[in-house]
């Protein structure tokens, strides 16, 4: 059985996927690698409260994010820019090339 303390011992997104031993597409993963890390750790961060005193049942959830994020991206998702780097909740891309907070 796979524990918390084993999960937090990995470090590279392969790590991840072969700890949960979901199948990938390693093309995917070298292109996506960065919005799939992304995504997937902003989605457990927010669903981690809910688990967080049940071991077994956190894990899934792991796993499921997981999995759902990496289909996402195989079925084609492609996120902006802006919704990647969250530029847009700073203000407008053209005043913060200026090196400032949005001035409009």
């Amino acid at each position: 059985m796979k524990t918390l303390k084993e999960f937090y011992k990995l470090k590279y997104t392969e790590d991840y996927f072969n700890f949960f031993n979901i199948d990938f597409d390693a093309r995917i993963l070298n292109i996506k690698r960065f919005h799939i890390m992304k995504e997937y750790g902003a989605l457990i961060k927010k669903g981690f409260v809910h688990f967080e005193n049940d071991e077994e049942k956190l894990l899934d959830f792991l796993k499921f994010t997981l999995i759902r994020v990496y289909t996402d991206y195989k079925n084609g998702r492609s996120p902006s820019a802006a919704e990647v780097w969250g530029m847009y909740d700073k203000g407008c891309f053209s005043c913060m090339q200026k090196g400032g907070e949005c001035g409009c």
